[in-house]
């Protein structure tokens, strides 16, 4: 019998090749402006084609402004929006344009449009592909050699992956998000823990989770080495598919829900590893090194040096070091300098929603610096229809405009250098946000507590 993974991979297998990898055919093929440039000019110097453009789709992120959008001042980040944009027209790719109605993050807009179904095999230049995972999709990041594969073929080449299955089993307790249940695993398991897997989330935690919930948790994914993550497709993915715009319609609608109710995994079904954890276990969680494992919960303290591994200690030192931590030290209390609510891993409506069932009524505190970003323009309308921007607005918090933003240094908004940022984005690791800042992952709701105390606070008490 079959794993979910194992009857998406069979059913997009071209051949085997022997001795060799897999061909896989791919549904999906997302671009944007980092990885894609290499490979349009791999299809220019060989003289081929673009094999199926009615498959592709392709936005800028990366370097995207988020407190205007008319121009770029930075030369590298202009040119490789204009040239994603050059390439598409070229070869008659569907091209979602920096400040048009549909541009956004990749990996928020994919869902969001229906871009990414169940069933699919979804690949794109960038390690976060695996966020569209939760659809019931087996989506990839791959290589700037692999895009040009797809370019040119609607195929690439791969090992088959093992398969692992993470269960959480029992209801999260109030303020407790799906932010916090990955970074729980990567500290359980390790940033390598998943390496050469394709894990499935399942158990009664992960069916009651929300959509955007589910999309947060197979973001990252990716942050534990497994080569994707996915969840099963049921009523909730139905309900959160159903009428967007690229959606089957009608009688196809009612065909394709009738298949995707088959995408699950047999009650037989072996995995490689199996792993169960309690729901009841998890807490808020803040990281407190370089990496996305390396944290507590936010009530908790920085291990002791008695408690690392001899073999870990002088990584483990050297990570305290950089972030201008000690073993055994508590960081609730601390006082942050900027609060960052967004990326592809907590820019959707839910989390937005989060954010302002803790500020609102209260101020944003006086030092912090708050960087609030959509991650698509349908998001930030979203904000608007329900009146979230003037809760955040009465706050004293500016809503800005879809990026990637401070995820990481490519665009504008950097953290300074020594600055201490506590941020929903998916790596902290050395340079991150920008050189010398230093960066803690937690949850929207973690972040809206420290951004109206000015320290790391635990969103419990607030809520």
């Amino acid at each position: 019998m079959k794993t979910l993974f194992d009857k998406i991979w069979d059913a997009h297998v071209v051949q085997n090749v022997k001795d060799g990898p897999t061909q896989l055919y791919i549904d999906r093929l997302f671009l944007h402006e980092v990885t894609s440039p290499q490979a349009f000019d791999t299809l220019r110097d060989k003289g081929i084609g673009v094999f199926r453009s009615d498959r592709l789709v392709a936005m800028p992120d990366h370097n995207t402004p988020s407190d205007q959008q008319d121009h770029i001042d930075d030369p590298v980040g202009r040119n490789q929006v204009e040239t994603l944009k050059r390439n598409c027209c070229q070869f008659g790719i569907k091209h979602f344009d920096m400040g048009t109605k549909d541009n956004g993050i990749i990996h928020v807009v994919g869902p969001e449009k229906a871009l990414s179904l169940p069933g699919m095999t979804i690949v794109c230049g960038d390690s976060h592909t695996s966020t569209h995972g939760a659809v019931g999709a087996l989506a990839m990041g791959i290589g700037t050699s692999e895009v040009a594969q797809v370019l040119a073929s609607q195929c690439i080449l791969q090992q088959k992956p093992k398969s692992m299955r993470i269960s959480i089993e029992g209801e999260l307790e109030k303020g407790v998000t799906a932010k916090d249940v990955a970074l729980y695993i990567m500290s359980k398991l390790t940033t390598s823990g998943a390496t050469g897997y394709v894990v499935e989330y399942a158990g009664s935690a992960i069916r009651s989770m929300s959509m955007e919930g589910r999309l947060t948790l197979s973001n990252l994914s990716i942050e534990m080495g497994s080569r994707a993550g996915i969840i099963a497709p049921d009523e909730i993915t139905f309900e959160y598919l159903k009428g967007r715009e690229y959606a089957p319609k009608g009688e196809a609608w009612d065909k394709s829900v009738e298949q995707w109710k088959t995408l699950r995994s047999d009650e037989d079904a072996v995995f490689d590893k199996e792993v169960t954890f309690k729901a009841e276990d998890i807490k808020p969680r803040i990281t407190y090194g370089t990496n996305p494992g390396a944290g507590v919960a936010i009530d908790e303290a920085i291990p002791t040096l008695d408690e690392i591994k001899e073999t870990d200690k002088a990584g483990f030192l050297s990570q305290l070091s950089y972030m201008q931590f000690e073993p055994g030290e508590k960081l609730e209390g601390k006082a942050v300098d900027y609060c960052f609510l967004g990326a592809c891993t907590n820019g959707r409506i839910e989390d937005f929603r989060a954010f302002a069932s803790i500020v609102k009524g209260r101020k944003k505190a006086d030092n912090v610096v708050a960087w609030l970003v959509p991650g698509s323009w349908s998001v930030r309308r979203q904000i608007e229809e329900e009146g979230i921007d003037k809760i955040l607005k009465e706050a004293g918090f500016e809503l800005r405009l879809p990026s990637c933003s401070a995820c990481l240094a490519m665009n504008p908004d950097k953290v300074p250098a020594g600055k201490l940022c506590v941020s929903t984005s998916n790596r902290n690791f050395v340079g991150r946000q920008g050189p010398g800042a230093r960066t803690i992952l937690a949850s929207p709701l973690v972040v809206a507590a420290a951004a109206v105390t000015g320290k790391i606070t635990d969103p419990r008490k607030m809520l």
